[in-house]
């Protein structure tokens, strides 16, 4: 028996998949979970071997949960269920170790595939992200992807440098290094090709 936790911030969605996993022979819903703190606590008490986790959650997101979950309870494994369709969305999933990378939009049964190849040791890409795969790592350092992200925010270069203990001068070349390897032609360009692709 395949035993999963359900993390989902949307009551009637996390209600309709467990409805539909419950249905199925050899997989049961152990637990539920609205947001990422309370995944991992459920995770560590129920000891599940697949968490369906979506990665917009209140506290911590999908993501940063499905990498915590990979120390503390290492037998069970991520798959992520979402709608962000995004690369490097995928690429940051991957990266944490997470073993699957599932979108919304697939369908009962590549669901509950997923989660049986997922418990088996395998993992799973949504045939929609293969591509992503070929759209390669984000160019951007982490400095300079936060510097961007706090620029999204509606940060100026001062507030920002005050938030990161850093130069004035430091973080306009941040922005101006992120903007360069972007190829946009503004910072508010470079912000939305680096969001549209996942890398914020």
């Amino acid at each position: 028996m395949i035993k999963v936790l359900v993390v989902e911030d949307h009551a009637v969605v996390r209600a309709g998949l467990t409805a539909l996993l419950s249905g199925e022979i050899g997989i049961r819903v152990v637990g539920e979970a609205a947001d990422g703190k309370d995944a991992l606590d459920e995770a560590q008490r129920l000891r599940p071997d697949v968490a369906l986790l979506d990665i917009d959650l209140p506290g911590a997101d999908g993501i940063t949960v499905a990498g915590e979950l990979a120390h503390l309870v290492p037998g069970c494994r991520a798959l992520m269920l979402t709608a962000l369709d995004r690369p490097g969305h995928l690429e940051r999933v991957l990266a944490v170790g997470a073993a699957g990378y599932l979108l919304k939009t697939a369908d009962p049964a590549e669901m509950t595939d997923a989660i049986r190849r997922v418990a088996g040791g395998g993992r799973v890409i949504d045939p929609r992200m293969r591509d992503a795969l070929r759209a390669g790592p984000s160019p951007l350092t982490d400095g300079e992807a936060e510097a961007l992200r706090l620029t999204a925010s509606g940060a100026h270069a001062r507030e920002i440098a005050a938030d990161l203990f850093l130069s004035l001068g430091t973080v306009r070349n941040r922005l101006s290094s992120a903007v360069g390897k972007l190829h946009a032609r503004t910072l508010v360009d470079a912000v939305r090709i680096a969001e549209g692709h996942g890398w914020l």
